[in-house]
């Protein structure tokens, strides 16, 4: 098994042919299969291969992007690609981080406003004057049947705003606001989301690496 990270780690190259998207998240398999279209391989989610979303153990996004990968590669006997992100908010001492999904949860499921207005009365709470810095991460795991994985971590430097704006993304999206942009990520055209989002930069380093 090896540890990728950048091109001179990674020691195997993903073959065309089916990739399955270890993820029931609809907003990550759209964005993750957008970003794979010109590589040549073939996308499928979780979902779609009715796959059960594993239980995630894991305290880091390492930890958690590499469970969903090798737990998709194991039952599907497909290459696996797993992301497991969140946003980290400077203030709050890095949360809500690997637990970005959980302040989401709610009695009908996953309430994304309910995640952000969590998000805020915490920074509110700190008082007036209170940095509004924050960075999602995103770890992208690539897991074989055989057990090999590689790991790519991608980050995206920003700010928080309120109130949330914009319904293009998903998450977290609406209050995070890139460095060097005045948009949220979701206002922004899907594409130049791509371009600069944590995603994108794990993306970049993994086709650099595998393809």
């Amino acid at each position: 098994m090896s540890g990728g990270g950048d091109a001179r780690q990674a020691i195997r190259k993903l073959a065309p042919g089916r990739l399955v998207i270890a993820s029931h998240n609809k907003g990550k398999v759209r964005e993750l299969t957008a970003l794979l279209a010109p590589y040549g391989v073939e996308p499928v989610s979780a979902a779609d291969l009715d796959l059960p979303e594993p239980v995630e153990t894991g305290t880091t996004f390492f930890a958690n992007a590499e469970l969903k990968a090798r737990s998709a590669a194991d039952l599907s006997g497909l290459p696996s690609l797993a992301d497991d992100s969140g946003l980290c908010v400077d203030a709050l001492n890095g949360d809500p981080g690997v637990y970005t999904a959980d302040w989401a949860e709610a009695p009908s499921g996953r309430d994304w406003a309910l995640a952000m207005r969590k998000v805020e009365d915490a920074l509110q709470a700190k008082g007036p004057g209170t940095a509004r810095d924050a960075h999602f991460v995103c770890v992208l795991a690539l897991a074989w049947p055989d057990g090999h994985v590689e790991w790519f971590e991608g980050r995206a430097e920003g700010s928080l705003t309120w109130p949330p704006r914009g319904t293009v993304g998903f998450g977290y999206d609406p209050v995070f606001v890139p460095h060097g942009r005045s948009e949220t990520y979701a206002e922004l055209d899907p594409e130049e989301k791509h371009a600069i989002s944590h995603r994108a930069d794990a993306f970049a380093q993994l086709v650099a690496a595998v393809f």
